[in-house]
Parts: structure tokens; sequence; C-alpha cells
């Protein structure tokens, strides 16, 4: 019995099929993989503006007993800073940060970072919830203008909504003096 279809039809049409279902699970690969390889950039770093003895926690949450547990403490008094940005790969932990000009803003130490030698950056995943994970990386120097910058690779977790990069200092209890401001969340590749 002859069905009146040629062989090579057939053929032709087995293989559209094969590299419709390839072009469509590759497509699906390279998706899947960019969703999950987010990166979060901050393109500004601002300096906290506090008075001095004056405290502006970020995130923590309350504890069964109604008391403030795992704040992040602001630094003593005023910092600005000139420039600065941050980047996270949240799915590798790869990151970077520089600041440039972070210094104090008043006092005899104004235009200075003052004693401070050092800093550390800090992601913050899901701030103010229960979920809150504080991660820093190594302290680098800071440099007499306040220039710092820093190659660094972090644990983070699963998780990780609203993420919020700090500056903070470790001569002082790990106070935060400054954070990435104007985020962007692209995938690895850029879009």
């Amino acid at each position: 019995m002859t069905t009146g279809i040629k062989s090579e039809d057939n053929e032709e049409t087995i293989f559209m099929k094969q590299l419709f279902l390839t072009l469509l699970l590759a497509v699906t690969a390279v998706s899947a993989f960019a969703q999950n390889n987010v990166v979060v950039r901050w393109n500004q770093i601002a300096g906290v503006i506090t008075a001095p003895g004056i405290d502006n926690p970020v995130g923590g949450t309350t504890d069964a007993s109604g008391n403030k547990i795992n704040q992040i403490h602001a630094g003593a008094g005023p910092w600005t800073t000139r420039d600065g940005s941050a980047r996270v790969n949240l799915a590798t932990g790869e990151g970077s940060f520089d600041v440039d000009g972070l210094v104090l803003n008043g006092s005899s130490a104004s235009g200075t970072p003052g004693p401070i030698n050092s800093v550390v950056g800090t992601l913050v995943c899901n701030p103010g919830t229960a979920a809150q994970a504080i991660l820093d990386t190594p302290a680098t120097h800071l440099s007499p203008k306040g220039n710092a910058d820093l190659s660094f690779r972090l644990n983070v977790p699963a998780e990780c909504a609203s993420p919020v990069f700090l500056i903070r200092i470790p001569q002082a209890g790990l106070r935060w003096i400054a954070t990435g401001t104007r985020p962007v969340t692209v995938n690895a590749f850029g879009y």
C-alpha cells in the first residue's frame, strides 16, 4: 500500500520538528539561566545624613517580646560622598564596590574620614523581615581622601528580595555610613 508521501518529505518534516524542539529547549535554558543570574547595580553611593547622636537603623525585625533585633545602626555624624557604585551578582555572590570622597561633614574632621581607615561592604537581603540576611565583605582600606574599592564574593541566600548595599565601619561596631542608591536589577547579560 502506498501513502503518497515521499520519504524525502517525511525526513524533512522530522528534521524541522527536531530543529524546532532543539531551539525551543535552548531558548528556555537561556531564559532560565538568565532569571537565576540577577545582578543588582547601585549607580551611586550616598553618605548617611544624620545629626550627631541620632541613629537611623536599617532593617531589623521585632521579636516576640516586641524588642527590635537585627538592626544595622547608623554611624555617628553625617557623611558625604563624591561618587561611587556597587554591584552584586545574586546567583554567584561576585561583586564589587568603589566609593570616592567618603568623608565626614561637620566637626573638626570635616572633609576627612577622621579616624576611620577601613570600610566593609554589606549586602542586606530581605531587610526588615524574619529572613533578613546581613552579608559583609572583608574590610578594605579607606584612604585619607575617603576613597575605597573592593572586589569580593559573598554567600548570597537563594532568596534575596529588596537588596540593600551599605558601607560600614568596622572600627565602630559595623555602623553604616553610606548606602547604594539608584538600584538597577538586570540579568548577568545586561538586560
